[in-house]
């Protein structure tokens, strides 16, 4: 019976998001309604929307998992996170959105490098484009992986045929509605996932173990301590806090900032957007903690597993069913949202660099064929059980963060930077993020983020330097 309850908690989510899938199609006519709704965005959608698409299954699987085996040095990592976002929407929003507009109405971040920077135009599109897609393919793959854990958890499915059908599910309301879906369904599964953390945080601390009291071991509530009991180190601090540079180079999230009906609406945006990451990420360390004292035994990647396993010890199973789908609402809220981008990639700018002039029936077609190419792509990759979902998120976040945070601050803030600074800088983050990605020891312990950050923007300014003003 509890298996069934379950599974209507699900059916009744997924039924909800098909229909906004359903509404988002009759108002998809074209391609700009396609991948960026029109810029129809009001501050509260593109808030959740652009929260929601950001932390994916990792704030449910693993950041929970990360603070189930490390204890409050997660709050580093949440810290680093809340400032990054901050930031990003202060500096980044409103310019991003006016220039993206002005500038020959550019629909994604390639074309806007290229409207940006006429003379390497060709160059910048083709390895934006490229780049977007190869790190984007192990963002995808990182949420099949929370799909696979989340129903071979619940339902006791084999973990590969778990992850084909999250991919089905994730690919049917993407290819139809597009960007409108994707930012609707995200203002739902925003809400969901919030609410999902939230309750069983609180349920959790209300209901001790045998001592009288949810009180996690004491190395776990040192911040400075690691999960060997010895200490973390600035090195260790600096990896955790610097994953907030990886905000500034996100396409899924920046998409949200061109989207927005008006640069003015940013300021708004960026209040309800931070609020809800804060509450969200704090309880997400919460259940990690609980969890050490209502469910120890955990290893491993199933670790990961560990806000699942509170959810279905602590509340009904009709109820569970529904918290629980906050978890497939992670996952598909970010795997939707990085689709897009990538179909963006693969049906408007490279057919262009091609000298290729689909019409609007055609690209939109073009589109829809790419999201579905991409996911069975990802589903390859997400094909082992062993694969870790904080694992890849840290790879593809880490990559993008250094191959556009960067390119795009030099881009909206530097009159002196040129395209050929940008493309250096590119092709320099990508190259130091996969070498330094495969070292260990010493410094390389330190998270290839920083370093591959730093060394771009080292990069750009040098290649800038000497070129006169604009």
């Amino acid at each position: 019976m509890s298996e069934y309850l379950l599974a209507a908690g699900f059916a009744a989510y997924l039924l909800g998001v098909l229909v906004l899938g359903f509404r988002a199609w009759r108002r998809t006519r074209d391609r700009a309604d396609y991948l960026l709704g029109g810029r129809s965005l009001g501050r509260v959608v593109a808030a959740l929307s652009a929260g929601a698409s950001d932390m994916s299954g990792w704030l449910l699987l693993g950041l929970p998992g990360f603070a189930y085996a490390s204890g409050v040095q997660a709050l580093w990592l949440v810290a680093g996170l809340l400032i990054g976002a901050w930031l990003n929407w202060r500096f980044v929003a409103a310019r991003l959105r006016e220039q993206t507009a002005r500038m020959g109405n550019a629909l994604t971040l390639p074309a806007w490098f290229a409207a940006r920077f006429p003379d390497r135009a060709r160059a910048l599109r083709l390895a934006a484009s490229v780049l977007i897609v190869c790190f984007f393919l192990f963002y995808t793959a990182s949420g099949l992986v929370a799909g696979g854990k989340l129903f071979g958890t619940v339902f006791g499915w084999d973990y590969r045929l778990a992850v084909v059908i999250g991919a089905a599910i994730i690919v049917l309301y993407t290819v139809f509605g597009g960007f409108l879906a994707v930012s609707w369904t995200d203002v739902f599964q925003g809400l969901l996932m919030l609410a999902a953390l939230v309750l069983t945080a609180l349920l959790a601390t209300a209901l001790p173990d045998a001592n009288g009291t949810v009180r996690p071991a004491d190395r776990l509530l040192d911040p400075f301590a690691s999960p060997d009991g010895g200490a973390i180190g600035l090195l260790g601090i600096v990896s955790l806090a610097g994953w907030g540079l990886g905000y500034f180079g996100q396409p899924h999230v920046l998409a949200r900032f061109m989207a927005l009906r008006d640069a003015g609406l940013a300021t708004g945006a960026r209040r309800i957007g931070i609020g809800w990451a804060a509450t969200a990420m704090l309880a997400a360390v919460w259940v990690g903690l609980a969890g050490t004292v209502l469910a120890p035994g955990l290893d491993g990647t199933s670790r990961e597993t560990v806000f699942i396993v509170l959810v279905e010890q602590l509340f009904h199973p009709a109820v569970a069913g529904l918290l629980l789908a906050a978890v497939l609402a992670a996952i598909m809220s970010t795997a939707d949202s990085q689709l897009l981008v990538c179909a963006s990639a693969l049906a408007d700018d490279l057919p262009g660099l091609a000298g290729v002039q689909l019409d609007e029936r055609r690209a939109l077609m073009a589109s829809r064929a790419a999201v579905v190419g991409i996911a069975l792509i990802a589903t390859a990759l997400a094909w082992s059980p062993d694969n870790a979902v904080l694992d890849l998120v840290a790879y593809a976040w880490g990559g993008l963060g250094a191959v556009f945070g960067p390119a795009i601050l030099f881009a909206l803030y530097s009159r002196r930077v040129t395209g050929t600074a940008i493309l250096a800088g590119m092709l320099i983050g990508a190259i130091a993020i996969v070498a330094w990605h495969n070292l260990s020891g010493g410094l390389f312990e330190l998270y290839e983020l920083v370093p591959a950050f730093v060394l771009a923007s080292v990069v750009i300014a040098v290649f800038s330097r000497r070129a006169p003003a604009r």
